[in-house]
């Protein structure tokens, strides 16, 4: 799909079938991330397919750590806990967690590492990952109002009791990191629960992480060990073909291997909610993750309430649930979504722009949008804003919607599921 590229969707009458989804993409880059401190060669197979994963492998060679892929399975040789000082910048793409978790490691090096990324993630907020870092010991030098590029100056680490100010697994994660590097013990405590990937990661690399409550700890010095691991589906990706599912009284979709993370899980429990039938076969745990097989089947839908917690635990679901929304019997009303605002695009703007080209009546609020149910859509030619989530997210809505919807930006999607179009496709029925 080339740059600047169009996606015609056609509405569908149902949506059925069988898929396995591509590797979790927070579970792959803590994955590769942790190989590349860890001794020894890891093998990680159904490695996510998306360009954001696949930036944290390229800087993870500008560190010196090789690496060798083979569609999906990639396998990584481990250097431990010293890395290669970066000849050139590293490039992070379009991906924020590439650069706020990969900061906690290169916080700890005895040398000078530059990260940049594209025009988006150049936008994107990084002092609160500045300020723990900075904290322990790192000298970090940001761009203007605290965003990329980054140089971070690492070296020795001294541990912390840090007290987010925010709920956000990728600042919790870059401390974690650091506090490997770090001498004592390093404690980080949230004030919401979000998704625990790091901390179990972390364990199955052989690291001691002490949790309680929404505390967790871990001691400097300790050394990793290299895994062999099957990434689960990712979670967030299966979130759109949900949505689709869940537009269609009727439908059926069975999806495999698919991450149940009760941390990430809690999307099920909102769509249960809603009206969309739900069971989960064949659970088991690998490596702390919870996988399972998942079977969808759609009923009349009802309505959508986000707040709180739940907001936060959702964050990155809430484009397609409010792309959906309309649809509903109910509507929807999402509130404390602010963090939405200052993802790869703005996302709460992104989304209620769309959803007015497509004719729907929709409220804009600071931190969420409130969508009232009931509504017919049309066709219409709806922008991306760059945006993987918003391109998935209207091409779910465009297949309920009277008329042919382009999306232009449609390349957007490869940045977390280049696969996204074809497989959304393959599933409709007309």
């Amino acid at each position: 799909m080339t740059r600047d590229s169009t996606v015609a969707v056609r509405p569908a009458r149902n949506f059925a079938g069988t898929l396995q989804l591509p590797g979790d993409k927070s579970i792959s880059h803590r994955y590769a991330m942790l190989s590349g401190i860890a001794q020894g060669t890891s093998t990680l197979s159904n490695f996510s397919s998306g360009a954001d994963c696949a930036s944290t492998l390229g800087c993870l060679h500008e560190l010196g750590i090789g690496w060798e892929r083979d569609q999906n399975r990639v396998v990584l040789h481990g250097r431990g806990p010293k890395l290669t000082a970066p000849a050139e910048a590293l490039d992070c793409g379009n991906s924020g967690s590439t650069m706020r978790m990969l900061s906690g490691i290169l916080a700890g090096q005895p040398f000078t590492s530059k990260l940049v990324g594209d025009e988006s993630l150049s936008r994107r907020p990084m002092a609160r990952i500045i300020a723990p870092l900075e904290a322990m010991g790192a000298k970090i030098v940001a761009g203007e109002g605290g965003r990329p590029p980054l140089a971070i100056s690492g070296g020795k680490l001294k541990a912390i009791d840090y007290e987010m100010p925010m709920a956000s697994a990728q600042v919790k994660s870059a401390v974690l990191f650091a506090g490997l590097f770090a001498e004592g013990e390093t404690r980080v405590t949230e004030p919401l629960r979000t998704r625990d990937h790091t901390e179990l990661a972390l364990r199955a690399f052989g690291a001691e992480v002490k949790k309680d409550g929404l505390m967790a700890a871990i001691r400097g010095g300790q050394s990793l060990h290299a895994i062999e691991a099957v990434v689960p589906g990712d979670l967030s990706s299966a979130a759109f073909f949900l949505c689709a599912a869940a537009l269609f009284p009727g439908s059926h979709l069975v999806i495999s291997n698919l991450l149940m993370n009760p941390t990430r899980a809690r999307l099920l429990d909102v769509l249960t909610a809603a009206g969309l039938g739900v069971s989960v076969t064949e659970l088991e745990e690998r490596h702390g993750e919870l996988v399972g097989t998942l079977q969808a089947e759609g009923r009349k839908l009802k309505g959508l309430s986000l707040a709180g917690a739940e907001a936060a635990t959702l964050i990155d679901e809430i484009p397609v649930l409010a792309a959906i929304a309309p649809y509903t019997a109910e509507g929807a009303e999402i509130r404390d979504a602010r963090e939405l605002r200052v993802k790869e695009s703005d996302r709460i703007a992104a989304v209620a722009a769309n959803l007015r080209k497509m004719g729907a009546e929709v409220e804009e609020l600071e931190d969420g949008l409130r969508i009232p149910g009931g509504q017919n859509l049309h066709g219409a030619t709806i922008d991306s804003f760059g945006d993987h989530r918003i391109a998935m997210a209207f091409a779910v809505s465009a297949l309920r919607a009277q008329g042919d919807t382009t999306i232009r930006g449609a390349e957007a999607a490869a940045i977390s599921y280049p696969e996204f179009f074809a497989t959304l496709e393959g599933l409709a029925q007309r």
